[in-house]
């Protein structure tokens, strides 16, 4: 079992802060394998296991604590002289459970962890019960760096086969134990995409229109790295025979951002340094379930690429934009404090034409933060006008 190094050091360097730290991401992504290694290392820490509540709700074995009370009484019925460690899997399947987690850390000593599949976790009305309690952990699937170290590949592959086996399944992390097995990963995507969309976006909505939602997701899934709006999807769905609205898609799409499916890239004007509000970019969060959603057999395409690079980005923890100056359009710009990145993304720049163009676009930013072209090119500390050029491979295995 591969540790997620980056999230479990988080986990270890929030531990004792009196806050609520909170896990999300897609279904299946690896957040209960990371509670369980969290687990793993309190009790490795000379913590006694009486004084470790571990609960996932996915489990039948909790299905008769279905409340708040319940989950209170219960938790509240370990607590002794020593400190708790509380650990909750899945805990959105407890109705108004956050009203038992603010007591819990109001009432008794103890350090509490909690996971999710949908954005509903922190929706306003929880936030506005644990304003200031709540620290959060963006989980995503295996990034190409920890598919390379979990992935059972042949002895003798080469670099680039693995990252094409990484375009091409993506990196939900139970992959790793099917190794190359194609139908079986197939079904297994399948799978995730189902119980995604079933449980985090039909039934916690109550959506009854399931047509226009599969229209909608294929739409998404096939215009990856494309400017969009909803009144754009609602116009060519309806010119595709389906009667949709525009707030009907709006709302549709803002029902899989929460469950992690898709991401949404809004556009930055960079000349004056705002949001723009008009059209964006919608990314998935895995290019395994991309593929199995469109049937895509173009795996190294540019769109994929781009995919990649985006989820990579927000892995690393920026925060990531469409830049817009005047009439250019940067792909992707990726800000922290006091760090902000310019990023085109290409599969080649052996044309020169093709050079020109990602070029422009990054020369004509008038302002010192770096400039970054990534590409498929076998290319090495190449430089051109002051933009940095790099595989994208070896940015992907960066650290």
């Amino acid at each position: 079992m591969l540790k997620r190094k980056k999230y479990l050091d988080l986990l270890i360097e929030y531990k004792d802060i009196n806050l609520i730290k909170v896990i999300t991401g897609v279904r299946r992504c690896g957040k209960s394998t990371l509670l369980l290694q969290f687990k793993d290392y309190l009790i490795s820490q000379k913590i006694k296991k009486e004084n470790i509540v571990y609960m996932n709700f996915e489990s039948a074995k909790w299905y008769e604590i279905d409340n708040y009370k319940k989950l209170y009484n219960y938790i509240k019925e370990k607590q002794n002289s020593e400190k708790l460690y509380i650990l909750l899997d899945e805990v959105q399947n407890v109705e108004k459970w956050e009203k038992c987690v603010n007591s819990l850390l109001v009432d008794i000593n103890c350090d509490i962890y909690i996971t999710g599949s949908n954005a509903y976790l922190l929706s306003s009305e929880l936030t506005t019960l644990l304003a200031g309690r709540i620290l959060t952990i963006k989980m995503y699937p295996f990034s190409f760096s920890e598919f390379t170290l979990a992935y059972p590949f042949d002895k003798d592959i080469s670099l680039d086969d693995k990252f094409i086996k990484y375009l091409r399944y993506g990196g939900m992390p139970m992959i790793i134990n099917m190794k190359d097995k194609e139908n079986l990963i197939h079904n297994y995507l399948e799978d995730v995409r189902d119980v995604v969309l079933k449980k985090d976006v039909i039934a916690r909505n109550n959506i009854k229109d399931i047509a226009l939602l599969d229209n909608l997701t294929r739409y998404i899934v096939s215009t990856v790295g494309s400017l969009t709006n909803p009144s754009k999807v609602a116009d060519f769905l309806n010119r595709n025979g389906t009667n949709t609205r525009n707030e009907t898609i709006d709302s549709y799409l803002k029902m899989l951002e929460n469950a992690f499916i898709i991401y949404r890239a809004p556009r930055f004007e960079l000349s004056g340094k705002q949001l723009l509000k008009t059209q964006g970019k919608y990314y998935m969060v895995d290019n395994g379930i991309r593929n199995i959603m469109s049937n895509n057999q173009n795996y190294d395409s540019g769109n994929s690429l781009e995919n990649i690079v985006y989820i990579e980005l927000l892995r690393r923890g920026f925060e990531v934009y469409v830049g817009k100056y005047k009439e250019i359009e940067v792909d992707f710009v990726a800000i922290k404090p006091n760090e902000t990145i310019y990023y085109q993304v290409t599969k080649t720049m052996l044309d020169e034409r093709v050079e020109e163009c990602e070029k422009k676009s990054l020369l004509s930013i008038n302002d010192n933060y770096p400039k970054i072209i990534l590409t498929m090119d076998k290319v090495k500390n190449k430089t051109i006008d002051g933009i940095k050029v790099i595989n994208i491979i070896d940015f992907l295995l960066e650290e």
